[in-house]
């Protein structure tokens, strides 16, 4: 007898998409492609032997602790280090502990940031183009993204003016929140101004939502100073922000927190009990010991040196094999992992990137950015993963793609 699964499959499940980076990834596995496709790490700053001697040691002594279920809420230990921390980053002496959760990585946080505010059909409000890893956590939960245009420095003001007036006063509707990841932001790389970031949650408290602020990158600065976080801002009000270890640390241990007002901490924590129970306690350990002896911050400050040459190096290769040509351009990030390209109108990156496979270069198509009405003349690009040598030789076969579809 034949079954029809799709008789059984939830109406969430029905919507869920595979990622299309994921399947383009697949094209790309092949050894003599370079790719910037990916959002990975240097494997060069993973730390392996800074870590054999830390499990070990943990092992020995709280083996049997740690090898156990855990609190939902994260490793009393780790916790407490990374209060601490955010009090030094945030400037801000009144958060406690119950304003801290830990995750296993950000993309859960965003699952349950989905799962505890949004109702099928409310609406939210991203960047245009705006991290996939997002909108798909986002869309499960059949939210109606509506997309408002990423400037140089940040989200347009005047467009999600107009998009919140035309929603509260024309529609009498609203949104849940703004999705933003205002540091480097992937995939455009642009960093969101003070004035922006201050502006965002004036207009936040004027029409009654809260703003998501993802920043995985954003202890990744390698030019220019740091902007106080949309959280610092606000003041912890109305500002959930989402932080993980995967590219400061290593992104195998899964790990990431949580800074929210404490009812939205109570939420999540009821939440997580029914997605995971708690994040790995072992794990957990982990990164409390390699903070503990003090190798977070040397670590940040290694992979700032490395991520800093590459960049540099990327921009100036790019120039060298693509400066000079008509509505080819792009961005110059201040940290992060990406930079983004736009190309004539006329371009479509989305056939463009079989081109680039058969010429044994890749890429990440700009289209599956984009909440809505995707542009195509755009693609992402990762400087963090590739040697010199592969950028130097990715960009110049790239430029030969570029080149043959200019007219």
């Amino acid at each position: 007898m034949n079954i029809n699964y799709d008789e059984f499959f939830s109406s969430s499940s029905k919507i869920m998409k595979k990622s299309v980076i994921r399947e383009l990834l697949k094209l790309t596995e092949k050894p003599e492609i370079i790719s910037f496709a990916g959002g990975l790490p240097a494997p060069e700053t993973f730390p392996v032997e800074d870590l054999k001697p830390i499990i070990n040691k943990l092992l020995d002594k709280e083996g049997s602790k740690i090898l156990q279920y855990g609190a939902t809420e994260g490793y009393t230990e780790l916790r407490n280090i990374l209060l601490e921390r955010a009090k030094k980053q945030l400037n801000m002496n009144n958060l406690s502990v119950d304003n801290l959760l830990v995750v296993s990585a950000s993309q859960q946080a965003l699952d349950v940031v989905g799962k505890i505010f949004l109702d099928p059909g409310d609406k939210i409000i991203a960047e245009r183009p705006s991290y996939l890893g997002g909108l798909s956590a986002f869309n499960t939960y059949k939210a109606n993204i509506i997309g408002v245009t990423l400037e140089n420095d940040g989200v347009s003001i005047k467009e999600l003016e107009e998009t919140l007036d035309t929603l509260y006063n024309k529609r009498a509707e609203r949104i849940k929140f703004f999705y933003t990841i205002p540091d480097f932001q992937n995939p455009a790389g642009v960093t969101t101004s003070f004035e922006k970031r201050k502006k965002i949650v004036e207009l936040a408290n004027k029409y009654d939502f809260l703003i998501i602020e993802d920043l995985p990158y954003r202890e990744l600065r390698y030019t220019g100073e740091p902007i106080p976080t949309l959280f610092e801002i606000d003041g912890g009000k109305r500002v959930v922000s989402l932080y993980t270890f995967s590219k400061i640390f290593c992104p195998g241990l899964r790990l990431g927190w949580i800074i929210a007002p404490k009812e939205v901490i109570q939420k999540v924590i009821i939440a997580k009990q029914a997605m995971d129970l708690c994040t790995p306690p072992f794990n957990q350990a982990i990164a409390a010991a390699y903070i503990k002896e003090g190798l977070l911050e040397e670590r940040i400050r290694k992979n700032i040196e490395i991520y800093s040459k590459k960049r540099e190096f990327m921009l100036e290769i790019l120039d060298k094999y693509l400066g000079g040509i008509e509505d080819v351009s792009w961005t110059k990030p201040e940290g992060g992992l990406f930079l983004w390209m736009t190309l004539p109108d006329y371009i479509d990156c989305d056939e463009l990137f079989y081109k680039a496979i058969e010429n044994n270069v890749a890429y990440v198509i700009g289209s599956a950015f984009y909440p809505e009405y995707p542009e195509k003349n755009h693609f992402r690009m990762n400087f963090s993963y590739p040697s010199f040598e592969q950028i130097e030789e990715g960009i110049k076969r790239l430029s030969t793609v570029i080149k043959n579809a200019i007219k």
